[in-house]
């Protein structure tokens, strides 16, 4: 697969590396930049073609996937873009910053018939894998409530290295939307359908910014059970993200990035249901979540090529976003926001 990259920024310069880590399966044969110096340098470093614009990209080259990198706001354009180009879209979280913009999309994915996932990938990590195995083979019972931690750092140089960086029109929002909203996805992906929001966030550490650096909510899902969530960019040096998943049967715990608390009463023996194990053999300078997004990379190439639906869809982009606006409007308005009203 031919992989074009628009936004040659840092997370740009990520998805380069997964594109070049997957050998035979894809290609980078050009990057798009409104900075051609910026496009220039990454293209060059892979053996691709620098561009100005996506159009010129896609006139010049075989493209036949397009990895959205630029910034949140932005997102909507340039997939849109990339969609009636006939070019399938894999897309930088979050999938945009409203949900008109989102809807856009989808609407853009349909009328193409192409094929578009969001970036979530720890969903692709094996132990969150096994905690939503435990809950769909019912290990855990009946699922009553879950937690999910996002405590971070971003230092306030992080958020001047850029004009849009901490605006709610570019960035969208702050500690949940950009970081917080990857644990947010798995707690989502546990527990089932949210139904409503109660939240406060606050902007206790940063200066210059528009949005929140800390985020508490307490969500309530459709089937009952309910869950916690917290993001920071606030907690210096910060923490490995955390999921805890409770039951009426059994617990499973991932932090650190592994599984790190399984025990079910109705699981008699945790070995012959497939742990999984610590990750020990990584690519040189790669993390265990590098590995994943790798993953997702796979997955994608995988969907287009079997034609299939993608793991992580827009709708479940969709949904994530909407408890985040939700929990942004019940933090305005101080009180629980139902989804429908977001």
């Amino acid at each position: 697969m031919r992989f074009a990259i628009i936004g040659a920024g840092i997370i740009g310069a990520v998805h380069a590396r997964l594109i070049a880590s997957l050998g035979d399966k894809a290609t980078l044969v050009a990057v798009v930049d409104s900075d051609p110096e910026r496009a220039e340098r990454l293209a060059q470093l892979y053996g691709a073609a620098a561009y100005g614009d996506a159009a010129s990209a896609y006139a010049a080259q075989d493209v036949d996937a397009v990895a959205v990198c630029v910034p949140s706001a932005l997102h909507t354009e340039v997939a849109i873009e990339a969609l009636r180009a006939g070019k399938d879209v894999l897309i930088e979280k979050p999938v945009a910053v409203t949900l008109e913009a989102t809807d856009r999309i989808v609407e853009a994915e349909k009328a193409s018939g192409r094929t578009v996932t969001v970036i979530s990938q720890r969903r692709f990590q094996p132990p969150a894998a096994f905690i939503k195995r435990s809950i769909d083979e019912g290990w855990l019972g009946r699922v009553t409530s879950g937690t999910a931690e996002s405590v971070l750092f971003r230092s306030q140089a992080y958020y001047d290295s850029g004009a849009w960086r901490g605006t709610v029109k570019i960035d969208g929002g702050g500690a949940l939307m950009n970081q917080g909203i990857h644990a947010l996805d798995l707690l989502i992906w546990m527990l089932g359908v949210p139904v409503q929001v109660s939240a406060h966030t606050s902007r206790l550490a940063h200066e210059r910014i528009e949005v929140e650096d800390v985020a508490a909510a307490t969500i309530l899902f459709r089937n009952g059970s309910i869950g916690l969530v917290l993001a920071s960019t606030a907690a210096n040096p910060g923490l490995p993200v955390r999921l805890a998943v409770h039951g009426d049967q059994g617990i499973a715990v991932m932090e650190k990035e592994r599984l790190s608390f399984f025990e079910s009463a109705l699981v008699d023996n945790p070995a012959e249901v497939g742990l999984p194990l610590p990750e020990e053999t990584l690519r040189n300078g790669w993390s265990v979540l590098d590995n994943a997004h790798r993953a997702q990379y796979e997955d994608f190439i995988n969907a287009v090529d079997e034609h299939r639906s993608p793991k992580v869809s827009t709708h479940a982009g969709r949904r994530v976003l909407a408890v985040v606006l939700a929990v942004y409007e019940s933090a305005r308005i101080g009180r629980p926001v139902d989804l429908e009203e977001v």
